[in-house]
């Protein structure tokens, strides 16, 4: 008690603490107003003091009000701007109002606006302490009056439906935009606060047991509450303006969430570790990364935050209602007997010294009406707790389903990915196993080679051997033929002889019948000429058996020469026939090999082509834009590619060698053709028909002559004849089609800029009004009730494109007139040429979206086309339509009357693409036959087997929804990186590095 009488005492202007007595002729009304306004006084008095403890949850619950005249009627009479604890406590408790009060009470505190900002400056010039914290609090309080001003669709506690959010930004990715940025700023005062409370406390000690420190810890239980849901709202708009704007549009939305990301992340940890919070509040805790919005997919796997206040005990109505009446009187002190409450047993007690100021019968009786309705609304106020407590009760029950059902799908595709990471792991075991049988067969190849170049070197030496032996031979045979013709000399000899001896014998006879002295002379002669010829044959037959023996030597010698140089030739040549069929059979091999390797890897190239084509008929491919510099880059690669690959087959036919060269060819060109067949056909999606149909064309027979010269090279017969003259031309058509569809602002003389404006504006002027025009003549054919309701919605698109366009039209006008000064409209243009092709790029963006429209709209009159791609062009042209919207007023003044047509007109638009999407999804569920599901005449074995089959088709459809989430995030991260490649970003970041 006296440490509520000296509170009291330090603040001037107290509330008046003695009841106002009534006059007996008081109504009931004026009597419960004043009793209402006391004790909303009294409760106030009781929550912002100049104690520096932390604010009771019940003195601030007490405080409930339908407005704010009640509230800053008694906030005006305490001195909020000499004490700084007691301003603090107003800060939370006004903050709390806010939070959970009466809408109304924004409304009403707007007004008192002007004298925080004077108090958030005033103590904005202390540097620590409580004054400072002050300062950040108002800021924060006045920023979200603010918010909420701007937009009241959000209540003061933020919690809002992710439909409720929707409706917020009216489906306008302009107010999206606004929105986002005013949250983010909303967000950052609240970090602000967060950081300050941080900064002023000694984290080295236990100050959140402390009173001093729950004093400045309490309010951040509010502050949590908001930058939870805060955080969960901006994730969910980031995402949805990702996918509307391009991504370089919102560096700086990104750049600056990551950055509150961390802090916030940071401040979550630190709060949930503090002793204070344990027990009021369950801080949720962050993930470890920021979301990533390029990727479209990942909103699936962002969880909202959600905050839990934990029950509080309540006790009993009676001793609630005790307690509440017995603190009234006995914080506030005010004088009030206990006969002045309850009355007395005789009003002339003698004991009842306070006689003259009892009350009477009826003021008893009042009171205790008084008591009673006051019970009575105490009564109704648990009620609406237990019914809120319920309501929550039931919300986090049902958020929890949520997670459970999130869990099983995470635990569905962990099994998934565990099942694909088995199935890579054997592919993976496939792989390194045919590694392994490679690196066996090229260790076995260089094995045979080793034993190819040691066979070669022993033939080599084996050859020189037969070279020395043949010559050998001839040496021998030379010496055979000098012996027989010594031979020869030496039979001619003897013949001499033996003619001589007859020659003897004949003068011999003719001497006898000589005379006597002539014989005997004549026989001394011949018998001395007898004995010389004796002793020359004695002479020649000794030559002669010399000879005989060198010639019998000679022929023995040279008969083991040849038996053993036959041997060893006959021996080499048997060495020299297995080598031969070695090397021809390891030959084959290679050649087998080489083949066999060119073979699969024409097969492989043979199915890119035919997959590039496969996509060509793709519903989801209709989406799918390229540029058509990237589509001309890919076309001169192909063309490169394939000189190199003739280049590479002449190597590979003239000595079976260069088999590494042409499979890397073949692969590198299948690679090419198939990604000019997929970009062709994307390119050909931002063309007008007429180009687009050519276009389309040139890019399938590029496809049909890709798989023809692949076909060739299979077969060996036809390798050599494969000259790709086909394709090449093909090739080269596609090139000059991409040449002339190439944007040329890029290649245009700077002079030109200007006339290609005007040209492209009235394109798609032209391009808009055609549509609209074939759109009024699509509908007026119509029979179908409801396919005439989508035509009638497709023609207000169509006029609000028109106005769209001319409402463009005048701004661009106006920027160049304010802008250009003296100079021309060209030079204004030329000195702002990245502007320029932003223009030109937008107002074709929107032509194709028209255009593209028009001719879904006529397959489905004619029972062809698809309501989804009416839906589709319809998101696409709101995406066009706000690209044109940026690069209009990007250069444009804020005051300008045009821009505000051209607002009008993109939310016309908006509105417009909103009424298509709703009529086609209203005609398509009216055209679609509904299934009566009629089970009566099944048994329960076949409706289980229709379970089983119908949960088999949900997985499925599950598991293709995800595929396809996840390729149209890499198809619109492709798109950004090939518009990017088409306006020059890269260029320009190179530039402005």
């Amino acid at each position: 008690m006296d440490r509520v009488k000296s509170s009291m005492q330090q603040v001037p202007n107290p509330i008046p603490k003695a009841l106002i007595r009534r006059t007996g002729g008081a109504n009931s009304f004026e009597l419960e107003k004043e009793n209402f306004e006391r004790g909303q006084a009294v409760s106030i008095n009781k929550a912002i003091n100049t104690q520096e403890v932390a604010v009771k949850e019940k003195h601030a619950r007490n405080i409930l009000l339908k407005g704010a005249h009640t509230f800053w009627a008694a906030v005006n009479r305490l001195p909020l701007s000499s004490n700084a604890v007691l301003c603090w406590k107003f800060c939370h408790v006004f903050h709390k109002l806010l939070r959970d009060g009466h809408p109304n009470v924004i409304k009403d505190s707007m007004r008192n606006k002007a004298d925080l900002s004077d108090m958030s400056r005033m103590w904005g010039h202390l540097s620590e302490g409580y004054g400072k914290l002050c300062s950040i609090y108002l800021k924060l309080l006045i920023t979200k009056m603010e918010f909420h001003v701007k937009n009241p669709r959000f209540p003061g506690n933020l919690q809002m439906s992710n439909r409720q959010l929707d409706e917020a930004g009216e489906n306008d990715v302009n107010n999206f935009f606004q929105l986002t940025v005013e949250m983010l700023d909303y967000l950052e005062c609240e970090l602000n606060l967060f950081l300050g409370v941080f900064s002023s406390l000694d984290m080295s000690r236990s100050v959140s047991v402390t009173a001093a420190g729950q004093c400045r810890l309490a309010p951040l239980i509010q502050v949590i509450l908001d930058s939870s849901h805060l955080y969960d709202y901006t994730v969910k708009l980031l995402f949805k303006l990702h996918s509307c704007l391009p991504a370089d549009t919102l560096q700086g939305h990104r750049d600056r969430f990551q950055e509150q990301f961390k802090k916030l992340k940071s401040l979550f940890y630190r709060s949930s570790n503090l002793q204070y919070f344990k027990r009021l509040i369950q801080i949720p805790q962050l993930p470890e990364n920021p979301p990533n919005f390029l990727r479209a997919s990942a909103l699936s796997e962002h969880i909202s935050p959600v905050v839990v206040i934990p029950a509080e005990s309540s006790s009993p109505e009676t001793e609630h209602m005790v307690d509440l009446v017995t603190e009234d009187l006995v914080d506030t002190d005010i004088p009030v007997q206990f006969d002045d409450l309850f009355g007395t047993s005789a009003a002339t007690d003698p004991f009842n010294f306070n006689s003259q100021n009892g009350m009477r019968k009826d003021d008893k009786d009042r009171l205790i009406e008084q008591l009673t309705l006051e019970i009575q609304a105490l009564r109704e106020e648990l009620e609406s707790f237990r019914l809120e407590s319920g309501r929550l009760r039931q919300a986090l029950r049902g958020r929890v389903d949520e997670l459970e059902a999130e869990l099983a799908e995470q635990s569905h595709l962990r099994m998934q990915a565990l099942g694909e990471g088995e199935f890579l792991r054997a592919e993976l075991d496939d792989l390194r196993r045919v590694k392994e049988d490679t690196e066996k067969e090229q260790r076995s190849l260089t094995e045979i080679e080793r034993k190819a170049v040691a066979n070669e070197q022993r033939y080599v030496k084996l050859k020189e051997k037969y070279t020395e032996l043949v010559q050998s031979h001839a040496d021998l045979l030379r010496k055979n033929a000098e012996v027989t013709r010594q031979m020869t000399v030496a039979r001619a000899v003897e013949d001499e002889m033996d003619s001589v001896r007859r020659e003897m014998q004949e003068k011999v006879k003719a001497a006898k019948e000589a005379s006597s002295e002539e014989l005997s002379s004549q026989l001394s002669t011949v018998e001395s000429e007898k004995v010389e010829l004796a002793e020359s044959l004695s002479k020649k037959e000794e030559e002669l058996a010399g000879l005989g023996e060198e010639l019998e030597r000679v022929q023995s010698s040279l008969s083991s020469e040849r038996e053993s140089g036959v041997k060893t030739a006959e021996a080499l040549q048997n060495q020299l026939n297995e080598k031969e069929s070695r090397e021809q059979a390891l030959e084959s091999q290679l050649v087998a090999a080489r083949w066999s390797a060119l073979q699969g890897t024409v097969e492989e190239a043979e199915r890119i082509v035919q997959d590039s084509l496969a996509q060509l008929d793709d519903p989801a491919h209709i989406s799918c834009t390229s540029s058509a510099d990237y589509l001309a880059s890919r076309c001169q690669a192909s063309l490169d590619c394939m000189d190199r690959l003739h280049s590479a087959r002449d190597g590979y036919l003239a000595d079976n060698t260069g088999v590494s060269e042409l499979v890397r060819a073949v692969t590198h060109l299948a690679h090419l053709v198939g990604d000019t067949i997929v970009q062709g056909s994307a390119t050909s999606h931002m063309v007008p028909v007429e180009q687009a149909d050519a276009l389309s064309d040139s890019v399938k027979a590029c496809g049909a002559e890709a798989l023809s010269l692949l076909g060739q090279m299979k077969e060996q017969e036809s390798l050599a004849t494969a000259d790709g003259a086909m394709l090449r031309a093909a090739l080269d058509g596609i090139l000059a089609t991409a040449e002339k569809l190439r944007p040329r602002g890029l290649e245009l003389q700077q002079g030109e800029l200007g006339d290609l404006v005007e040209q492209e504006m009235a394109a798609t002027s032209a391009a808009v009004e055609s549509a609209a025009a074939r759109i009024e003549v699509t509908s007026s054919t119509c029979v179908w009730v409801c396919v005439a309701q989508i035509l009638a919605s497709c023609t207000d698109l169509m006029q609000a494109i028109k106005v769209l366009v001319l409402s463009s039209k005048d701004l661009q006008r106006d920027i160049v007139e304010s802008g250009r000064g003296a100079a021309s409209m060209k030079d204004f243009y030329v000195k702002n040429s990245r502007w320029t092709e932003g223009l030109i790029s937008a107002s074709k963006a929107v032509g194709w979206g028209a255009t593209v429209m028009v001719d879904a709209a006529d397959l489905v009159v004619q029972g062809k086309g698809k309501y989804e791609e009416l839906m589709v062009c319809s998101h696409e042209i709101a995406a066009s339509t706000a690209q044109l919207v940026a690069a209009s007023k990007v250069k444009a003044d804020k005051d300008n009357a045009n821009l505000g047509r051209l607002k009008l007109a993109s939310k016309g638009v908006t509105q417009a693409t909103a009424g298509v999407v709703a009529s086609t999804k209203s005609g398509k569920s009216q055209i679609e036959e509904k299934d009566t599901m009629d089970f009566s005449s099944m048994t329960l074995t076949q409706i289980k087997r229709q379970e089983m089959d119908s949960q088999v088709s949900v997985l499925e459809l599950e598991t293709k929804l995800q595929k396809e989430r996840e390729r149209l995030g890499e198809l619109r991260k492709k798109h950004y990186e090939l518009a990017g490649v088409a306006e020059g970003w890269g260029e320009e970041d190179e530039g402005t590095g």
